[in-house]
């Protein structure tokens, strides 16, 4: 029991340790806050992947999320460090990902049978982780359409100014912002205000969409998380990190410890992935759990681990050991038995084929001979 209880937790732990999803309400931490959809509709993200690629002079932040509900429009914005361009990512890139990180399987083998094997055959109830002025405060740098993403790259030195002109623009966001953006605005980073807006009129957000593929200079990598605290939920991040060394983050920023799901050396040379990992070949993927938003207190900033020390999820396969398909303590127990028979056989044989040895015959005594009478 313990040890199907063991398999099944190391198989969620890397199936969806990057890909972590809450059975209630899910929210997810993508440095964009809370993500708010059109009044009297609903949206949730049941799935959110980020790859953050960072060779030392740029940063490269790919994200890809799976929408479930009723809303037509949503939005959110995501503050970066310096200006950045923005296109539409290739969604094989992730596939890869998930293979590189695919759990190795090995095998355990047990003499004696357990739940499951014969003769306890039966099911296993145990099983049952981002140009013209727009004027004022705010500046414009682009506005394009990308997929189903209105992208508007702007600038501001008040984050009033900047609140009012996403609203002005389509672009709701939580009322709080004002004061979530202060830092940013403090620091003179710029912003990726994204819409999401279905291809077709009338048509609902869902299921998964179009990456987005930012691109901007970085002195040291960082993946934004600080809107994350104007979520109303319990946040989880999942992260793939690819850089010239394993990576982590400097702070846990209010979450728990930060856990390492894979680290290693990529191979793959093709593909979305392979184009990506070019000079940054190794890959750190990160999880994270966040249970009270309101204490983020930060960005991640990732640095270079102590050492590239690898990481491999491991699941095991249980198995019985089998002689030439039949179980090998059937055969054992059976053996045993088997020499135990014979030997009791061979015993009870002989003692019954040994010669009896009558008795030696019983000798009469001497006859007494009567003595002749005295005197």
């Amino acid at each position: 029991m313990k040890n199907a209880r063991a398999r099944i937790l190391t198989l969620v732990l890397a199936l969806l340790g990057i890909q972590l999803s809450w059975l209630i309400a899910p929210a997810y931490a993508c440095g964009c806050g809370a993500m708010v959809p059109d009044p009297a509709t609903r949206i949730s993200v049941s799935d959110e992947q980020s790859v953050l690629r960072w060779d030392g002079r740029r940063e490269q932040i790919v994200m890809r999320l799976t929408v479930n509900g009723d809303a037509r429009h949503a939005a959110w914005i995501m503050p970066v460090p310096h200006r950045a361009t923005v296109r539409l990512g290739d969604p094989a890139l992730f596939n890869q990902l998930a293979t590189a990180i695919a759990p190795v399987h090995r095998t355990r083998y047990h003499f004696w049978p357990k739940n499951g094997d014969w003769p306890f055959d039966g099911d296993d109830t145990s099983a049952a982780a981002p140009a013209p002025r727009a004027g004022g405060a705010v500046g414009v740098v682009d506005r394009q359409r990308l997929g189903p993403f209105d992208v508007a790259r702007l600038t501001a030195t008040d984050p009033a100014a900047l609140s009012d002109w996403l609203h002005a623009h389509g672009f709701s966001l939580p009322a709080r912002l004002k004061t979530a953006l202060q830092p940013y605005v403090d620091r003179h980073w710029e912003y990726v205000a994204v819409r999401l807006a279905p291809d077709r009129a009338g048509t609902a957000l869902h299921g998964s969409l179009d990456p987005l593929h930012l691109t901007f200079a970085a002195d040291a990598p960082v993946y934004p998380m600080r809107l994350s605290r104007l979520a109303g939920l319990p946040q989880s991040l999942g992260l793939y990190v690819l850089a010239a060394h394993r990576m982590q983050t400097r702070t846990a920023i209010g979450g728990t410890q930060p856990g390492v799901v894979f680290a290693g050396r990529l191979h793959t040379r093709s593909g979305a992935l392979g184009e990506l990992a070019a000079g940054t070949p190794y890959l750190t993927a990160l999880t994270q759990q966040f249970p009270d938003p309101r204490r983020i207190s930060g960005d991640h900033e990732l640095v270079r681990a102590a050492a590239d020390t690898p990481v491999q999820q491991v699941i095991y396969d249980y198995r019985l050991r089998e002689i030439a398909g039949a179980p090998a303590w059937l055969l054992t127990v059976g053996g045993v038995l088997l020499l135990v028979t014979a030997a009791v056989t061979v015993i009870v044989v002989r003692q019954r084929r040994r010669p009896v040895i009558p008795p030696p015959p019983v000798q009469a005594p001497p006859p007494i001979t009567p003595s002749a009478p005295l005197g």
